[in-house]
């Protein structure tokens, strides 16, 4: 089996990852209530199949939350991780 240490994240997501985690965790989870509101409102004006269209919205909008938050606490992989724990600055004054 591999050893974990050697995976990367592409360019692609480390990119899509920095554009989405200036998004305020907040943004997510009130963005997936309000689809639950819309979704009640048009089940309650007897739209049920555009009710059940937003009202899916909602737990895809609180997983990318989750992910959005795990990203912005843990980074993006172990050499981001690495990055953060040692930063070069810090490394250079130990050795002098």
């Amino acid at each position: 089996m591999a050893n974990r240490d050697t995976y990367k994240e592409g360019k692609t997501a480390k990119t899509l990852e920095d554009q989405t985690a200036r998004i305020p965790s907040d943004v997510y989870l009130w963005t997936a209530v309000g689809t639950m509101v819309l979704s009640l409102g048009l089940l309650l004006g007897r739209k049920k199949h555009l009710s059940l269209f937003f009202g899916q919205w909602a737990p895809s909008l609180l997983i990318i939350g989750l992910y959005n938050k795990l990203v912005k606490v843990e980074g993006h992989d172990q050499e981001d991780k690495t990055k953060k724990e040692n930063p070069v600055n810090k490394l250079q004054s130990t050795t002098v």
